[in-house]
């Protein structure tokens, strides 16, 4: 399904990127290109907001004649860069992205590719006619944890793989401010399920370690915890203003947005491009119109807060994912099992085990303990790795174990789609192939 032509640029001239929705993430990609300028130059910007785009204008000491409001006005001039960092939301990915690949662009895309199996498809047709290339931003591909488990498992060393669980922990505090009082609390306003905004991720690391196309998913979750009816006694409807419990909840938006200045890319406008409000006017905000300042039990989120999938690959391995929202430490973890030994660890432990059976006398299995290097980060320092990596594609170097190609990251997506119908019409989904 290779779809990618690039027109090599020269190694001792950096690529150069418009970024395409100056959010928190675009935003986090293109700190590549000031940390690495040889290697990387931002040269434009694609942002509705004015603010936003003065600020990113002024970031990156850009021209006016190289700020748009609009993909259509970037499409529409000379072509001005190699490429594109599209950061927009989720449903915006795809028609943002395809006048871009139209008129010569190649794309770095945030993930979830696409809200819709349909829509993900025009955007993989489109690219291969054009023969452009789209990384997808799969971070924890390049996660030097997930990269050495990928490794070990390449290399034979746990045989074929017979089945792989994967689990996700998304934290109380992350569960609240993105997935019940923030932008991915409602698949109707997102046009996102919750699986597909969180663990695209961790279905995509499963696709990549069996290597193979699914075949059927089932799926099965709900919103159990955060609605009306569950508040507890003495709640409020904003934490600030009349909540009787808020000084001991663990969902006070205080405490978590003020106090402990958790999140603050999320709930603060523009943070990630340098504005700050003083303690005050966040206060008055959380006190006032914020959605960040609403009780969890009291807003209009529709996501669920726990799902399971189960998933056939076409090779007959089998994996699981379970994605639990609320819990106390955010938790990745992986359990591998191959027909010669097995791999078993913890993302933000930084470390795994590899396990074979041990026939030894005394012996029941042998194991060996893998460090690698973790950092304080939801992705495990994947993300300017997969940077990196992009650049490198764009001069023409070979592609790594890594590569988020689009044409490597459709299955997971797949997945994902089918696990939410699964979910929603209580049967299991076959996948169909791709051409």
């Amino acid at each position: 399904m290779n779809i990618s032509h690039i027109e090599e640029i020269e190694s001792n001239k950096p690529v150069t990127v418009v970024i395409v929705g100056a959010g928190h993430r675009s935003l986090l990609y293109a700190s590549y290109a000031e940390k690495h300028p040889d290697q990387l130059q931002i040269v434009g910007v694609v942002e509705p907001n004015p603010i936003r785009r003065k600020l990113t204008a002024e970031q990156f000491d850009l021209d006016d004649n190289c700020c748009f409001e609009t993909v259509e006005q970037l499409a529409k001039a000379p072509k001005i860069a190699d490429a594109v960092i599209n950061g927009t939301m989720d449903d915006l990915h795809v028609e943002t992205t395809i006048p871009l690949l139209q008129v010569g662009y190649d794309v770095l895309l945030e993930k979830p590719i696409a809200t819709s199996e349909e829509n993900m498809l025009k955007l993989y047709q489109t690219a291969r006619e054009y023969k452009r290339t789209v990384m997808v931003c799969h971070v924890l591909r390049y996660a030097p944890f997930y990269k050495a488990i990928r490794e070990v498992v390449a290399s034979g060393d746990i045989g074929d793989i017979v089945n792989i669980q994967t689990t996700e922990h998304v934290s109380y505090h992350h569960m609240a401010v993105s997935f019940i009082r923030g932008k991915w609390n409602s698949e109707e306003k997102c046009k996102s399920s919750m699986l597909m905004a969180k663990c695209c991720h961790d279905l995509d690391i499963v696709t990549w370690m069996v290597g193979n196309q699914p075949k059927k998913v089932s799926s099965f979750g709900s919103l159990m915890q955060f609605k009306p009816e569950n508040a507890p006694l003495g709640a409020g409807k904003r934490c600030m203003v009349d909540c009787q419990i808020e000084e001991n909840c663990a969902y006070s938006a205080r405490k978590h947005y003020i106090e402990q200045g958790r999140w603050g890319f999320y709930v603060w406008d523009n943070s990630h491009l340098g504005m700050e409000q003083n303690t005050n006017q966040k206060i008055e905000a959380l006190r006032s119109d914020s959605p960040y300042g609403r009780c969890v039990w009291h807003c209009d989120n529709d996501v669920v807060d726990h799902q399971s999938v189960i998933i056939e690959f076409n090779n007959g391995c089998t994996a699981t994912h379970n994605m639990v929202g609320a819990t106390s430490r955010p938790c990745r973890t992986i359990h591998i099992v191959g027909t010669k030994g097995e791999i078993t660890g913890i993302l933000e432990d930084g470390s795994f085990v590899i396990r074979h059976p041990d026939p030894r006398k005394g012996h029941e299995y042998s194991e060996k303990r893998i460090t690698v290097d973790v950092t304080d980060d939801s992705h495990g320092g994947g993300d300017l790795l997969l940077v990196a990596d992009f650049v490198r594609i764009m001069r023409g170097e070979e592609p790594s174990l890594s590569s988020t190609s689009l044409e490597k990251s459709i299955y997971g997506h797949q997945i994902g789609f089918a696990a939410e119908r699964s979910r929603l019409e209580g049967r299991t989904m076959g996948i169909d192939e791709i051409n």
